[in-house]
């Protein structure tokens, strides 16, 4: 069977590539092509279709100013599916472009099943008619969820499926870490995780740095995005030659790390699942925080928060995304009694996303089975 799968950002590349090997292990014919990143790549080869580095895009100003490149990539992406002509496409997280290719796509005769519903608990509720128009089976990884789709918005084709970060975190930790990469045993490391876009990258990374240097007798370690080419980093960390750059191992650094300083999204869940006492950092555009702020409808903006109902971490957002107050919270981090209630928390949050089995398998037979029924 032929296999279409989109996904537009860091987080979506790796469910995607684990949900490929899945598909792969169920239907050894599968023709599988995609929308991705270097996790897809690499399992993929000459299946690509597009790196999702040519299409993220962020925030209000940011995505006008680009309008005309994701129309170009909305186009692009219609006319491979047509070429290929997919038994199925699945959609991975990216809503404001997989929203639009799945409505063209229903009219086209396509099955749509999408992988990682759209924030509608948080913002843009007004996607649901949308959803239930377009999408023939959605796959939710976060529990509150199913209740929400099962009861308010009525769809008994939404599933829960567990979270897939409980499959993609390892268990055992790297030894010999700080020898591996050059660091200084004797000191303690602070994780930095500023993003997987340039234009995060951009705000969140300076202020990162500039607080590195109130913490002398710590190790600060830039968690380097598969996606971005190296040298990007290079102009931010010029002046800050104690500071490390490791590409492509953030669980790693976070195993080692006795804290992080993480820009709001995926991170923050996948620091917490790794047990590392962290602050949530976020910073955009005034256009496009004065916009969200107004449209945002739920109390926290991490993961981390948002699944335990209550503030488990401080977020630091917009003016309070400074390095002042980033010293102060980062300080608290490295006492014992504060850690402790962190980790209890942690724990908590872990047990309410667990499920019987893999994600990835579970929607891999989900699709097969889909696909199957349609044939037969």
């Amino acid at each position: 069977m032929k296999y279409y799968i989109i996904a537009g950002e860091a987080s979506g590349d790796l469910y995607g590539a684990n949900l490929i090997q899945s598909i792969k292990k169920i239907d050894s014919q599968a023709q599988i092509r995609c929308l991705g990143g270097d996790h897809m790549l690499s399992i993929m080869g000459k299946g690509m279709a597009k790196h999702y580095k040519d299409m993220a895009f962020m925030g209000f100003w940011e995505v006008l100013f680009h309008l005309k490149s994701i129309f170009k990539n909305i186009s692009f992406c219609k006319n491979d599916i047509l070429s290929f002509s997919p038994d199925i496409i699945i959609y991975i997280d990216y809503p404001g472009f997989n929203l639009r290719i799945a409505k063209w796509a229903k009219k086209k005769g396509f099955l749509n099943h999408y992988y990682i519903s759209p924030k509608v608990w948080a913002w843009k509720e007004s996607r649901i008619k949308y959803i239930k128009r377009d999408i023939d089976k959605m796959y939710l990884i976060f529990p509150f969820e199913k209740k929400l789709y099962t009861e308010k918005y009525n769809m008994d084709c939404a599933e829960y499926v567990g979270n897939p970060l409980l499959e993609t975190i390892p268990k055992i930790k790297e030894t010999n870490f700080h020898t591996n990469y050059n660091l200084n045993p004797q000191k303690k490391i602070i994780a930095l995780l500023p993003g997987s876009r340039k234009q995060e990258i951009r705000r969140m990374l300076p202020v990162f740095l500039e607080t590195s240097k109130l913490f002398p007798k710590y190790q600060f370690v830039i968690a380097a995005s598969l996606g971005i080419d190296p040298t990007f980093y290079d102009e931010f960390t010029e002046n800050y030659s104690e500071v490390k750059i490791i590409r492509n191992q953030t669980y790693s650094i976070l195993q080692n790390a006795h804290a992080a300083i993480v820009t709001s999204g995926t991170a923050t869940l996948e620091t917490a699942l790794l047990k590392v006492p962290q602050i949530i950092c976020y910073k955009t555009s005034n256009i496009s925080y004065q916009i969200i702020k107004r449209l945002i409808k739920i109390s926290y903006i991490s993961l981390v928060n948002i699944i335990a109902n209550k503030e488990v971490i401080l977020e630091l957002i917009q003016k309070k995304c400074n390095v002042k107050e980033i010293e102060t919270q980062l300080r608290n981090l490295f006492v014992e009694e504060n850690r402790n209630k962190i980790m209890s928390d942690y724990e908590t949050i872990e047990k309410l996303l667990k499920v019987k089995g893999s994600t990835s398998n579970k929607i891999a037979q989900s699709v097969f089975s889909e696909v199957n029924k349609l044939k037969s």
